[in-house]
Order: C-alpha cells, then sequence, then structure tokens
C-alpha cells in the first residue's frame, strides 16, 4: 500500500519560511519522480516544483522561482520543499506527488497522492 505523507505545515507571517516534507512508504521511491502541488480556496490545484528520481533535475513554477527549493532524500523515502520569502498568496494546502514518469509535468502523469498539509501566510 503506498502512503504520501506531507507534515511541515502551519501559520507563518509573510517573509517568512516553512519546509514541507512528504515521507513516501510502499513504492521503489528512488524510481519515482517526486512533485508538489497546491490549490488554494475556490481555486484549481496548481504545478509548484518537480524532481527526478536522482535529484539532478528540477522544475518550478515561475511564481516560486528562486523562493523555493525541491529536494530529496533517497536515504529516507522522502522529499523536502523548502519555502522562504513566503507571500500571501502562497496559502494553499500544499501536496506532494509521485509518478513512475513524469515527462511533462502535468498532474495526471502522477500515480500517487498525499492528502495534503496547509500552508498559511497572513499579512
Amino acid at each position: 500500500q503506498v502512503q504520501l505523507v506531507e507534515s511541515g505545515g502551519g501559520l507563518v507571517q509573510a517573509g517568512g519560511s516553512l519546509r514541507l516534507s512528504c515521507a513516501a512508504s510502499g513504492l521503489p521511491f528512488s524510481m519515482y519522480a517526486m512533485g508538489w502541488f497546491r490549490q488554494a480556496p475556490g481555486k484549481g490545484r496548481t504545478f509548484v516544483a518537480r524532481i527526478n528520481w536522482s535529484g539532478s533535475s528540477t522544475y518550478y513554477a515561475d511564481s516560486v522561482k528562486g523562493r523555493f527549493t525541491i529536494s530529496r532524500d533517497n536515504t529516507k523515502n522522502t522529499v523536502y520543499l523548502q519555502m522562504n520569502s513566503l507571500k500571501p498568496e502562497d496559502t494553499a494546502v500544499y501536496r506532494c506527488a509521485a509518478g513512475r514518469t513524469v515527462l511533462r509535468g502535468t498532474s495526471g502523469e502522477y500515480d500517487y497522492w498525499g492528502q495534503g498539509t496547509q500552508v498559511t501566510v497572513s499579512s
């Protein structure tokens, strides 16, 4: 049974930082690309960042480029999202996802999803 469990969300003031973690189990983690998506209240799910199986390649949405960093530790079956210089518009539920074959980075390419963790940025 595959499980992706996010943690690290919370309430932070604008300009602050948070680090999200996503612990994976039940799958060969080092063979999967990992991604982070977010969904703000009343809005659709949007791509945030992704990382390939080895960690050698990363890609970010323009809205978070230069502020967020995705990384992974295959020895711990965990992917991270370091979020700096947070803005109120970053407020959303953040979900991690695992995909065996991720070419374009669209949400449909991911096979497994976590339940999400809430991030709230106050102004």
